[in-house]
């Protein structure tokens, strides 16, 4: 008989709405039956629209909760190590936001329990997973460009309207909940697909720098790193640029042409080779963590292997905090 997994949430933000929530409901063998959050009325109020069973304020409950088999964590990532080490140490396995931590340290602490209880835990790195880039990865995969000669990240922004709100600011620019500012919340995403692409970076330096001085974490940053096989990169990131400068790409370069492709927009794809200029418009499903969820279900079921785990995920942080001097 296939394994039911009874998922309960510890979180219930913006990232489980559409993103993520629905999905867990949407894979066969697979349900939502518990919600948590800090604040009360939050938990309710998602659990009587999502039609959940039961919710809580403290994760602990949940936790003890019989039925509940499976933890997806979407907290803010300065929880994440805490509340996935509970979740792993009363035996239930993890599908963690990211970053799957607020720093490397914490990480590996995650990584060490996985590997002492045998409890699985597994990352929301879930673009690794969605058409659009696969058919990336298919173009660099079948040669298409050539040889992959270099890399290169491009990303700008305008600020927010919260990030005047000196009372109130975001907690992604807030250094002790985020791990850093917008850069710990967006690159990972970022980095993981070109890791996934190329292999680990095992060298990686940079700059960073708060421009516009609107809250106290970075808002541009620049670096440089290296893959395995030596294959250079870089990156800059700025997240206080005037609307004219909003940027979202990443060019891979071959010495038989490129690709390059957006990251958060899912922009064309374009391609350009020797027969001239392609635009490619991939279509990605309605809650965009599906596919991940799905593989991670399948995963707890004993059908498939996921291994975008803990371990995987690690290495992330490790780039980011190697940019960001934290190491």
């Amino acid at each position: 008989m296939e394994k039911k997994i009874k998922w309960g949430f510890i979180g219930c933000g913006e990232v489980t709405e559409k993103k993520s929530g629905p999905a867990f409901s949407l894979v066969p063998g697979s349900s939502v039956v518990a919600v948590m959050s800090r604040n009360a009325e939050r938990a309710k109020s998602y659990a009587d629209r999502h039609d959940i069973a039961r919710w809580y304020t403290d994760a602990q409950a949940l936790l003890d909760d019989q039925e509940v088999n499976a933890v997806y964590i979407a907290t803010p990532p300065s929880s994440h190590a805490t509340y996935a080490i509970m979740a792993m140490k009363s035996g239930k396995p993890v599908y963690v936001e990211k970053p799957l931590a607020a720093s490397y340290e914490e990480c590996l602490r995650v990584s060490r329990v996985s590997k002492e209880t045998g409890v699985p835990c597994f990352v929301a790195y879930y673009r690794r997973y969605l058409p659009y880039f696969q058919r990336v990865s298919q173009i660099v995969e079948e040669g298409r460009i050539g040889k992959v000669v270099g890399v290169q990240i491009r990303f700008a922004v305008p600020p927010r309207d919260l990030d005047y709100n000196r009372t109130q600011l975001p907690w992604r620019v807030q250094r002790d909940i985020a791990g850093g500012g917008y850069f710990y919340d967006l690159a990972p995403h970022q980095l993981d697909l070109l890791q996934q692409l190329f292999g680990p970076i095992l060298r990686a330096s940079g700059f960073c720098s708060n421009r516009a001085g609107l809250y106290e974490t970075e808002d541009t940053v620049s670096a440089s790193f290296q893959f395995a096989d030596g294959l250079p990169g870089s990156g800059t990131w700025c997240f206080c640029a005037h609307e004219s400068a909003k940027t979202d790409r990443i060019q891979i370069i071959g010495n038989q042409g490129q690709v390059s492709f957006s990251v958060f927009t899912y922009d064309p794809i374009e391609l350009i080779t020797e027969n001239g200029r392609e635009e490619l418009v991939i279509e990605n499903p309605k809650h965009v963590q599906l596919p991940l969820i799905q593989e991670v279900v399948e995963h707890l079921q004993g059908s498939r292997i996921c291994r975008m785990d803990c371990v995987s995920a690690t290495s992330v942080n490790w780039v980011m905090d190697k940019i960001l001097g934290k190491l």
